[in-house]
């Protein structure tokens, strides 16, 4: 069968040949982002902390042995930069960060310090660097200021955040704006930002995630304990917003002002979907998940209700989300058994994945070009 991920023209050949430099290749999207870009033919090298586990996705693909990998520490400067040199790399993504929130009350100068100045350095590498000409600062949708309301937040709405993590990532889109006012106007750099909702998928075995926490509840036969049933989230399975992202530098690598910016990549409307309602559609696909929501008197603040308005994202670069709930829920519950059940070569499973998301977008092209 031919192989869709390599012969499909879906970035027009873009990355192929290209230096692409990733900051986190060792966590969960990161690491989901170079096994695609390795396989359309870039020559991919990633930047970031040793993996947490030997769960992790980077450990179980084995992705080391296929890009070239440095530990490193984007809070520091002099050594972050000095990998930039040596690669000298064409298109950057940044994607490493402290990603939780309950971590971020746990220690949250780890958190300011990892979003905030690890922001700054990769804003500074990139100035240091002159062979780069595409710069995508992957954040969150939590950089919004959340007031909960119903309709979802545009690129050009404020930024905020109430708890540590949400904050860090306000200040990091705060980052972004001034280095592209004060740096960039004039550079042969294209810059810009993409934020994404609650992102799932195989390979993510994050500490107080809800996903993971449930697979870990499976395979050591545990109860899970849920916090905030109730609370909606953008859900939306991994490769989803990372299409998005390639597809913004590829937009900008042949346009390099026209797509500078910020760019939301959050799920359709009927993707949010509470947390219980979330746990429910996989218990449609694996046993042995028991749910349990104690009364917790004081629980740290987390938003109930967050939603992306896309729309800029669907008009522009013809990206859209293409899964429902149920195929999103589907095919990360796959992801965890290809894992746990099946003992496969994983890099493989998840280029099988990445075939099959593919052929959706295939198979939806002229809605897409249409849009």
């Amino acid at each position: 069968m031919e192989n869709l991920v390599v012969g499909m023209d879906l970035f027009r050949n873009i990355f192929k040949g290209k230096k692409v430099l990733v900051t986190g290749d060792s966590g969960f999207k990161g690491s989901w982002m170079c096994i695609w870009l390795n396989a359309l033919g870039a020559e991919v090298y990633g930047y970031s902390l040793p993996a947490k586990t030997e769960k992790d996705n980077f450990e179980t693909t084995r992705l080391g042995e296929v890009i070239t990998h440095q530990d490193g520490d984007i809070r520091n400067l002099d050594e972050m930069k000095s990998f930039f040199k040596k690669v000298n790399p064409d298109i950057v993504f940044h994607l490493a960060a402290q990603p939780l929130v309950l971590q971020s009350y746990n220690d949250p100068v780890e958190t300011f310090s990892t979003n905030v100045m690890g922001t700054v350095h990769f804003f500074e590498c990139v100035r240091a660097t002159p062979s780069i000409k595409v710069a995508i600062n992957i954040s969150s949708d939590k950089c919004y200021d959340n007031k909960e309301w119903v309709w979802g937040y545009r690129e050009n709405d404020p930024m905020g955040g109430k708890d540590p993590y949400s904050a860090s990532k306000g200040c990091a889109e705060l980052i972004f704006s001034s280095y592209a006012s004060s740096f960039f106007q004039n550079s042969n750099c294209a810059l810009a930002s993409g934020r994404a909702g609650n992102v799932i998928g195989g390979g993510d075995w994050a500490e107080n995630r809800i996903i993971p926490d449930a697979f870990r509840a499976i395979v050591n036969n545990h109860d899970l304990t849920i916090r905030n049933p109730f609370a909606t989230r953008p859900w939306q399975f991994v490769l989803e917003p990372i299409y998005g992202y390639m597809k913004l530098a590829e937009k900008m690598w042949n346009n390099p002002t026209e797509f500078n910016g910020g760019w939301n990549f959050g799920p359709l409307d009927n993707n949010n979907y509470s947390v219980g309602e979330l746990l429910q559609q996989v218990q449609t696909h694996v046993s042995g998940l028991t749910i349990i929501t104690p009364e917790i008197s004081e629980k740290p603040h987390e938003a109930h209700l967050l939603k992306l308005d896309i729309s800029k994202a669907v008009a522009m670069l013809k990206w859209k989300p293409l899964l429902n709930f149920e195929q999103t829920v589907e095919i990360t519950v796959k992801g965890y058994l290809d894992e746990i059940e099946n003992k496969k070569d994983l890099y493989q499973a998840r280029i099988g994945q990445i075939e099959y998301y593919t052929s959706f977008i295939n198979s939806n092209i002229s809605n897409l070009i249409s849009a």
